[in-house]
Order: C-alpha cells, then sequence, then structure tokens
C-alpha cells in the first residue's frame, strides 16, 4: 500500500513523461490479485489519471513504451474520452499529430502476419480510435482518407484484410448506430462522403475477390461488404460482376454463410423495377445451387437439431435469405410458370424450416408469413369493396368498371397460386401455436403439469403474431381452417394423436380465431369442437391428462362469449362443468375455473337473471342457493373473484327489489361472520386483537371489495350495512398499531401482528374508495360518506407515526376529489393540513423511503390542481413554496411514474396560473427555477423517459415569455445592474448562459444558435422537439446509449393506428377484448 501511495505521488506529475514501468505496476496491481484494498488504491490511482486533462499528451509516450496490454488499453480509453468529448477544442497540429501517430502504429502492426495474429486486440481497438477520429476529421479536414486507405490495403494482404475491418466499422458507425450520436446534419454529411467515395472501396473488394486466395482476408471482405450492401448505389451491385462472385462463393462450405448473408443484404433491397431481371437470374440460380447443398427431400428440423453450428446458422441465414427476397421481390416471381415453380419450391424450403425448433428461426419466418398473409387477405378484403381496390392499385374511380373484373380476376388467381402454401401454413400454425395469456396450467421440464408462476413474454409476443396470421387465414379459406381443426380433434379422441402439447395448441389455435367466422359457421364448428372436447375429458383417464383437457375447455368456451350467449343450454352446460372443476385440487384447475367463469359472465350477464325456457327461475337464483357448496373447495382469492362475477350478474337485473335481494343473498355469509365479530367485540374489544378475528375480518372486507368492483352503485345497501362498524374497526386497529410501534421499537412495524393490522385498515380504504370510485356520481353518495371519514381516516393519518400512515389514504381522496371535483374545494384545507406537510417530511429525506406515499402524494396533488385549484390559490405563499418545491422534487425523481405524474401536474399548474389574476407574481417567483430545474433533468440522461413533458414544459415557457402576457420582469431588479429591453431577451440571454456554463465543450456561437431555434420553433412542436435532441447529441450528454425514450411520442401514434386499424377486420380484436356492452338481452 504504501508502495502505491508512493507511485501515486509520482503518477500524478504529468510535467515530464510518465515513468511507464510504475504505471505497468499500477495497471498490474488493478488487475492482480493482491488484496482488496490494493486494488481499490490501484483504481483511485488510474481513475484520478484518467480524469487528468492533461494525461492524454502522455498517451503517445505510454504506448510506444509499455508491452503491457492492459496498459495498452488504459491509454487508448483516455484518448478515445478526449476524441469524443473535447476533439474539437484541440489544437490543429495536435489532432493531426495524434492521427497520423495511430495510422502509422496500425499500418506497422497489421503489415506482417505474425504481428497482426498475436497483437489483434489491440489492432480492433485502434481501429475503433481511428473511426471515432474520422468522425471529426472526414471528409472536410481529411478528404484523402478513402485513397490512403485503399492504396495502403494494396500493399500487403493483411493490411487489406484490416483495412476491410475499419471500412466496416466507418460502415456501421454511419449506417447503423448514428442516431442519437451524431446530429442530422452530420450523418448526412457522412453518408454523401461514403456514397460518393465507394467507386475506390468498390474495386478493392472485387480486386480481393477474384484474386486472392487467402481465406482470412475473403472472409474479411466478404463481412466487410455485407454491411456496405444496404446502402450502396445499385449500379454496383447490378451493373458489375459482384452478384456473380457472390453466387461462386456460395457453394463453397467455408463462405457459405458469408455470402448467403451478402446475397440476403441485395434480396431485401427494393427500388423500383429496373433490375427485376437481375433477381429473377439470381433467384433461379440461387435455387439450382441450393438443392445441390440441401436437397428438398431432407427433414430440415432434424438436419437443424443434429447440425453443428454453422450448419445450423446456415438454416438461420436461409430463412432471413427468402423472407428478405420475398417481401420485396415475390410479384416478379409469379410471372412465368418456370419463375412460379422455383418460388413454390422456395415456400416449401420456408415451411420446413418454420418446423425447426428455435425460437429466433421461428420468429424470422413468422413476421414473413404473417406479411404475406395480410397481403393476400387485404388482397380479397378489398375485393367486396371495389373503390379501395382501385385505391389500391393507384387508380382513378371512373375508369374502374372496365378493369374491377381484370383486377379481381388476378386477385383470385393470385389465391389460387398461394392455395397449397396457405393450407401447409395453417397446419403449421395449429401445430405451434403459442400459448395464450389466460391459460394458467402448463407443462414443466420434468413433464409434469403444473400452474404456471411467471408470464414469458416472448411467447405472448409470439401468441399474438400467430393469432393474427392464423385469422388472416381463415378469412382466406374457413372451410379449410375449419376442416384441418376439426381432422386434428378427431385424431385427439382416437388416440393416434394423442399428446398435451398437440391438444394444447389446437386449443390455443380454435381459441384464437374466435369472432372470424359468419355466426353459422361458428355455432356449427364450436357445437362439434366443445361435444368432442366434453367426450374426450369423459373418456380420458389420469389426472393429469384430465387437468390439461379441462384447462383446454376452459379457453376455448372463454373465448366465444357470442356462440354462449346464443345457445343458453351450452351455456348453462359450461358454467356447470366450470363449477365442477371449482372442486379439482390439481394445480391452476381452480384458479382457471374461476377467471373463466368471471370472463364468460362479463360477456353474458343479462342471460343469468332471466327466466330461460324450461326454467322455474333464473340461473342467478339457482346459483345463490348452491353458493355455500360451490364454493366449498376454493381459496379465499378464489372466493373473491367469484364474488366479483356474480356480482356482475346481479347488476344486470333491472328490477331494483330483486337487485337488493340478490345481493342480500350474495352477501349472506360474509355478513353473518360480521355480525358475530362485531358483538362479540362489543361484549369485549379485545375479542377484536386475536389473529384468527382479524384474518377473518381482512376476508369479510376482500369479498366484500370484490363484489362492489363489479356492483358499483348497487352496492349502496350492503356498505351501508357495515360502514360505521368498519370505520370503528378502523380506528381501533389504527390506536392497536400505533401503540405497539411506540412501545415496541423501530422493529416493530415489521411484525407479522402489525402487517396483519395494516392489512385491515388497508382493504378498509380499498374498499371504500372502489365503491366510490365504482359507484355512479351522485353527490348524495359523497355527501353520505365522506363526512363521516373525516376524522377516523384524515384525523387519523396525521395522528400516526409515520410508519403506521396508510399510503391509501391519500390515493381514497384523490379518488374522491377525482369523483366529486369542485364539490370538495371546502374541504382542501383540511386535507391539505392533515396529510400535506407530514406526508412530504416522509418523502423528502431521500428518494427511496416510502415508495407507495410518493406516488399516491402526487396523484392527489394533480387531482387538488386539476379540480379544485382555487383552493391552491389561497394558499400562503411559504405553503406554496412547498407545493413548488415537492413538484421539482417529484420530477427530479428517477422513478418514471413519479417523475411523470410530478410533470403533468407542473404543466397543469403552469397553465392554471397563467390564466389566473396571479399570473405575474407567480412566473416571477418561480419562472427561472423552473426553466434551470427542466434543462438540468431534461441533460441528465437519467430522466429520459421524461422527454416528451419536458419538452412541453420548455415550450409553454418560451411561448410564454414571447407572448408578452409576462407584464413585470422576471430577472431581479437588485442583483441585475443592466435593465433588459424586455423578458424575451432576459430569457434568451440567461437560457444562453445556464447552458454556455452547464456545456463547457460546446461553442458560444452553438449555445446562441440553439436557444435562437428553440424561440423560432416555440409554436411548433415537432421541430421544437428535433432541436432539443440535436442538442443533446451536441452536448454529448446522450450518446452511446439506448435513446429510443426521445422517440417514444412517435411510437405511440403509430400503435393507435394500428388498433384503429385491426378494429376494422373480424376477429382481429377478439370478442373478449371489446368493450361493448354486451348485446345479450
Amino acid at each position: 500500500m504504501a508502495s502505491l501511495a508512493l507511485a501515486a505521488e509520482r503518477l500524478r506529475d504529468l510535467s515530464q513523461p510518465i515513468d511507464v514501468s510504475l504505471l505497468d505496476a499500477t495497471v498490474g496491481a488493478f488487475y492482480g490479485t493482491g488484496s482488496k484494498d490494493e486494488r481499490a488504491a490501484a483504481d483511485r490511482i488510474l481513475q484520478e489519471l484518467q480524469g487528468n486533462p492533461d494525461m492524454w499528451l502522455q498517451v503517445v509516450h505510454i504506448l510506444q513504451n509499455t508491452k503491457n496490454m492492459n496498459t495498452k488499453f488504459f491509454a487508448l480509453q483516455v484518448l478515445e474520452g478526449v476524441i469524443k468529448y473535447r476533439w474539437n477544442a484541440l489544437p490543429g497540429e495536435q489532432r493531426d499529430g495524434m492521427k497520423n501517430y495511430i495510422s502509422e502504429v496500425i499500418v506497422q502492426l497489421s503489415s506482417n502476419e505474425s504481428s497482426f495474429r498475436q497483437e489483434r486486440l489491440y489492432v480492433n481497438k485502434l481501429n475503433v480510435i481511428l473511426v471515432q477520429i474520422l468522425k471529426h476529421e472526414w471528409p472536410s479536414r481529411w478528404r484523402s482518407f478513402i485513397p490512403d486507405l485503399v492504396a495502403a490495403a494494396k500493399t500487403s494482404e493483411t493490411i487489406c484484410e484490416n483495412c476491410m475491418a475499419i471500412l466496416k466499422l466507418l460502415s456501421e458507425e454511419v449506417f447503423d448506430f448514428s442516431r442519437g450520436e451524431m446530429t442530422q446534419q452530420k450523418i448526412k454529411e457522412l453518408k454523401q462522403s461514403l456514397n460518393s467515395e465507394f467507386q475506390l472501396i468498390h474495386e478493392l473488394c472485387l480486386y480481393v475477390l477474384s484474386a486472392s486466395q487467402r481465406t482470412e482476408l475473403i472472409r474479411a471482405t466478404l463481412s466487410t461488404l455485407h454491411a456496405f450492401l444496404s446502402w450502396i448505389p445499385l449500379g454496383y451491385i447490378f451493373e458489375s460482376p459482384l452478384l456473380e462472385t457472390l453466387l461462386k462463393y456460395f457453394p463453397m462450405a467455408s463462405y457459405r454463410n458469408l455470402a448467403l448473408q451478402c446475397l440476403t443484404e441485395v434480396a431485401a433491397l427494393s427500388f423500383g423495377d429496373f433490375y427485376n431481371v437481375q433477381y429473377v437470374t439470381m433467384y433461379n440460380f440461387f435455387m439450382v445451387q441450393l438443392q445441390v447443398i440441401l436437397p428438398p427431400a431432407t427433414s430440415i428440423p432434424d438436419a437443424y437439431t443434429n447440425g453443428s453450428s454453422e450448419e445450423q446458422a446456415f438454416i438461420q441465414n436461409l430463412a432471413l435469405f427468402f423472407t428478405s427476397f420475398y417481401k420485396a421481390h415475390i410479384r416478379i416471381l409469379e410471372s412465368t410458370q418456370e419463375n412460379m415453380s422455383a418460388l413454390l419450391m422456395g415456400l416449401e424450403y420456408l415451411i420446413n424450416i418454420s418446423y425447426v425448433d428455435d425460437t429466433e428461426v421461428f420468429k424470422v419466418c413468422l413476421d414473413y408469413w404473417n406479411s404475406l398473409v395480410l397481403e393476400l387477405f387485404e388482397a380479397h378484403h378489398n375485393l367486396d369493396n371495389p373503390a379501395a381496390t382501385a385505391n389500391m392499385m393507384g387508380l382513378q374511380v371512373p375508369l374502374l368498371h372496365g378493369l374491377v373484373d381484370g383486377i379481381g380476376s388476378q386477385i383470385v388467381q393470385r389465391r389460387q397460386l398461394y392455395a397449397g402454401t396457405m393450407s401447409k401454413l395453417r397446419m403449421l400454425m395449429i401445430c405451434r401455436m403459442a400459448k395464450p395469456e389466460e391459460v394458467l396450467i402448463v407443462e414443466d421440464e420434468n413433464g409434469n403439469i403444473v400452474r404456471e408462476t411467471l408470464k414469458d413474454n416472448d411467447v405472448l409476443v409470439q401468441y399474438k403474431i400467430m393469432r393474427e396470421t392464423l385469422i388472416y387465414l381463415s378469412h382466406l379459406d374457413h372451410e379449410d381452417t375449419e376442416k384441418q381443426m376439426l381432422k386434428k380433434l378427431s385424431k385427439q379422441l382416437t388416440g393416434e394423436d394423442w399428446s398435451w402439447n398437440n391438444l394444447n395448441t389446437l386449443c390455443w389455435a380454435i381459441g384464437s380465431i374466435s369472432g372470424s367466422m359468419m355466426e353459422e359457421q361458428e355455432n356449427r364448428f364450436l357445437v362439434m369442437v366443445i361435444r368432442d372436447l366434453l367426450n374426450l375429458c369423459e373418456i380420458t383417464k389420469g389426472k393429469d391428462n384430465k387437468a390439461v383437457i379441462a384447462s383446454n375447455i376452459m379457453y376455448v368456451v372463454g373465448q366465444y362469449p357470442r356462440f354462449l350467449r346464443a345457445h343458453w343450454k351450452f351455456l348453462k352446460t359450461v358454467v356447470n362443468k366450470l363449477f365442477e372443476f371449482m372442486h379439482e385440487t390439481h394445480p391452476g384447475v381452480q384458479d382457471m375455473a374461476c377467471d373463466t367463469f368471471l370472463k364468460i359472465v362479463q360477456k353474458c350477464k343479462r342471460k343469468f337473471v332471466i327466466v330461460q325456457v324450461g326454467e322455474s327461475e333464473p340461473f342467478v337464483s339457482e346459483l345463490l342457493s348452491g353458493l355455500a357448496t360451490t364454493v366449498g373447495d376454493l381459496e379465499p382469492h378464489q372466493i373473491h373473484s367469484f364474488y366479483e362475477s356474480v356480482g356482475h350478474m346481479i347488476h344486470a337485473e333491472s328490477d331494483p327489489q330483486k337487485r337488493d335481494e340478490y345481493l342480500q343473498r350474495l352477501m349472506n355469509l360474509p355478513n353473518e361472520k360480521w355480525a358475530e365479530i362485531i358483538a362479540s367485540a362489543r361484549q369485549s374489544v379485545d375479542f377484536l386483537k386475536d389473529q384468527d378475528v382479524i384474518r377473518t375480518v381482512l376476508n369479510i372486507l376482500q369479498t366484500n371489495t370484490s363484489a362492489a368492483t363489479s356492483l358499483g352503485t348497487c352496492f349502496l345497501p350492503q356498505i351501508s350495512l357495515i360502514f360505521l362498524d368498519m370505520l370503528n374497526v378502523y380506528r381501533m386497529y389504527s390506536e392497536l398499531i400505533s401503540s405497539t410501534i411506540a412501545n415496541g421499537g423501530p422493529f416493530a412495524s415489521r411484525t407479522s401482528y402489525v402487517k396483519l393490522l395494516r392489512s385491515v385498515k388497508r382493504e378498509t380504504l380499498k374498499l371504500i374508495e372502489t365503491f366510490l370510485d365504482k359507484a355512479e356520481d351522485q353527490p348524495q353518495i359523497g355527501k353520505q360518506f365522506v363526512p363521516p371519514m373525516m376524522d377516523p381516516v384524515l384525523g387519523d393519518y396525521a395522528r400516526n407515526l409515520p410508519d403506521a400512515r396508510e399510503s391509501e389514504v391519500l390515493s381514497l381522496f384523490a379518488t374522491i376529489i377525482n369523483k366529486y371535483k369542485a364539490t370538495m374545494i371546502d374541504d382542501v384545507p383540511r386535507i391539505f393540513e392533515a396529510v400535506f406537510q407530514c406526508t412530504l417530511e416522509m418523502i423528502t429525506k431521500n428518494f427511496e423511503d416510502y415508495p407507495e406515499h410518493r406516488l399516491k402524494f402526487f396523484s392527489l396533488l394533480r387531482a387538488i390542481a386539476t379540480h379544485c385549484f382555487p383552493a391552491l390559490i389561497h394558499l400562503s405563499s411559504p405553503q406554496l413554496k412547498l407545493v413548488m418545491d415537492s413538484i421539482i422534487w417529484a420530477f427530479r425523481h428517477t422513478e418514471r411514474n413519479i417523475a411523470e405524474t410530478g410533470l403533468n401536474l407542473l404543466l397543469e399548474m403552469l397553465k392554471n396560473f397563467q390564466a389566473s389574476e396571479f399570473c405575474n407574481q407567480f412566473y416571477q417567483t418561480y419562472f427561472v427555477t423552473i426553466e434551470q430545474e427542466i434543462f438540468a433533468v431534461l441533460t441528465d440522461t437519467f430522466h429520459k423517459p421524461g422527454f416528451k413533458l419536458h419538452v412541453l414544459v420548455l415550450q409553454h415557457l418560451f411561448c410564454l415569455v414571447e407572448s408578452g402576457a409576462l407584464t413585470e420582469p422576471l430577472w431581479d431588479a437588485a442583483t441585475v445592474p443592466y435593465p433588459y429591453p424586455n423578458n424575451s431577451m432576459f430569457v434568451r440571454e440567461y437560457t444562453i448562459k445556464l447552458l454556455g456554463t452547464s456545456f463547457p465543450n460546446m461553442t458560444v456561437a452553438e449555445v446562441g444558435q440553439f436557444v435562437n431555434g428553440l424561440f423560432e420553433s416555440r409554436n411548433e412542436l415537432s421541430g421544437f422537439k428535433d432541436r432539443i435532441r440535436d442538442f443533446l447529441v451536441q452536448s454529448k450528454e446522450f450518446s452511446a446509449q439506448d435513446n429510443k425514450d426521445l422517440y417514444a411520442e412517435e411510437a405511440a401514434a403509430q400503435r393507435e393506428r394500428e388498433r384503429q386499424r385491426m378494429l376494422s377486420i373480424p376477429g382481429l380484436i377478439a370478442p373478449n377484448e371489446i368493450q361493448d356492452e354486451m348485446l345479450d338481452s
């Protein structure tokens, strides 16, 4: 340690060349096996050196004098930092010196075979450094770079191999990784330079591929070409020997995958019809070669399973080639008989590849099948609508009638061409259907049937795409879809094709096409499916088998509410079958039965409250009579779900008298127990302290909450019955918690007893919140329930210790204010007094404690700002300052929900104050602070998800200051000697100063240009946003990171357009997901 301290002293002195052996020793200590303290000390020294602005001047000296690879990498890391953040600020001769030195070292190391192989990692890192320099220097300050590079490449094969690596890096930097790394202008400039100088590179690549015998060089060249092919001018590909050369390398085993990747890039290009002939020739030639490499009769899934990693990569690349080619050029293969047979053979290959048991390969195939089927479906769909067809073909409607027949026959011919492929594709989708979210029963890795514990998001995404594809396939040919499904199902019954997986995928496929058939056909199809599944359940033995079949019956029936509404007998049979499954203790079966019951009831609720033909009473009445037996084997959480389902039925009853009678019968069991507990508590309050009693109270409240969820306003008689007793229990438990914590020290709040008591308090609040939220907007309900809660709930919150305060109090009052809006204005001061100061003290100590209170506190504040803004205006200055500080505190938060709530709240406050008579006072006090704080979170990279809202706040501030609405000066006359002509000038200068001092790496001119640009584009949001994105890149705050959050808003708009499209196609949005008030009367 002492020697390290000495080393630190000597290394710190950068006025003379650094002691390289000492630096080697320090780097060695950091990577070595010494003590933890030694490594930490070495780390500190290295970090300090890295942070020293003059350290980079030692880099050349270090690289020339060390043999230690880790020391070289350390020096290059220092250099990389300078290139990234300070390069343009360095004197010209220093930049040139470094540029030349790096180029020389690269040439020197790569000019001889042995040093090139030994120092490969070091050369790779130097290449990266060179490309980082190029991003600044080329083309303006280093015009000759590409000619120099090509000339060097011709001097030796190893230099040539390395030049290929540099070109590949450059292409990737400019075309693949540039978004969010460079400004739009710089990207454009580099792309144009690469395009204009490409001829030299092209000649070099072709020269190597025709003349070299060296495997590594040929592979490097193919790899570089692969990076270039997506953007180079097409003439270089089709009007040169490049394509033939690639096809020549395709059959050779050592180059096969690289050549195939290059051909895939070419296949994906699509620029009009100019090169169609070349594409057809390429495809046909490729197919001839492919049949030699991989004969059509090969079982591709088996070949994949048993193949080497090279062979597996080949099959994956083959899938990419076919899908890329067909996406761009399938139409040109439909022209002649010969081309069609080559096309159908390729599709056959692709179907076989789709059976490969590998998720990535399947995703590639599935993505293409989805787009092909969609294209065929849209043409078929538009055939019924001639105007749409004409529009699609780019024709004028008046020319239409003569053409419709021609277009129509083309579309029909095209469907016939693909009919065989589509039929095979239906079978593929049925055999490989992914698991839908509703299915809870799965096979584990040991082959046992268990309840699913974790949702697999990849599988859910795959299910969504497969479901959509199968719905299009079903629309294209309902008969074939139905025939294939029923045939596969009959094989399950005969046992010929029976397996858990086969039955599962088949039933998931059947469930997924719900809504796509005409009602009559759907009815006929489902009668057969449900009958067969019920028979299968009867004849199959074994608990696991029965569980699998039960899960599939439940899934299928849950997907077809329209069928169940139209067939009461089936609906009744299904519901009784679900009740049967509720007694089946196999893991997951009861849960799924309760979930399916809820889903069916939500869609068919009216059917259960009317007397059906041949019945003496409505089903709900019969169900309530046998309620205790039906739920006898269910767990508490399943009983709660059951109560919610029955609540939906009762809600559908239009006669208030019957409804109240059903509600009373439903709540009979919990109410008897509740009355018993309250009676015992009146005898002795200690009775309520027993843990089992507390659990029972909790369970009763949860049952009430579940019923309130579905009953809404109709729950009023029940909640009125227990409300006051419930508040008394709440108050008593709250006092018990406080005294336990006060007497039991800091850990008392974590004991199971206190947690249980708090669960009752939380559930009480949740029940009241659920009821008030779901109840229709009737002021008398608010008047009946809010005043009695003021002391037991609000007063209690203020009196409690911080650890005993329930965050649900905050969300309850947020719900109340959102519900009853301005009628709550008089109560706001009381709410403020009870929760504001004491909650702020809890959440402003740090960013971690009381996470629940944070979000709910800001939601409450937002509700007040939205609906009761006048109450905020009447706060005293210190109170308003507290509110504003807490909002700034919120949007500084790295927790996304809290930051977003804070920003939304800030926007509401800014708009409301702008419209009030206190506009000048408010902005004089807070304008500068808000601007400064927003720029701080905008540029610190921890708050990217808030980008859209940060932009809106800045836009609001700049528009406001330019509008002239602020008549008082925003600057403090006491501290600013120079009076500005107007607020606009002050804000411009202030912003330039603020950003100039925060980003010393930017010139004053750059900052000034940005700020003036913001003022110019203030009324046009997308331009305003683009300027800020460019600034973030320029200021180097947002580089080399994932910047998709900066574009989140555009992505959301795209998703909404997609949903509107899906709504227009029957079945695409599952009947269960459509929020209709089910027409089941």
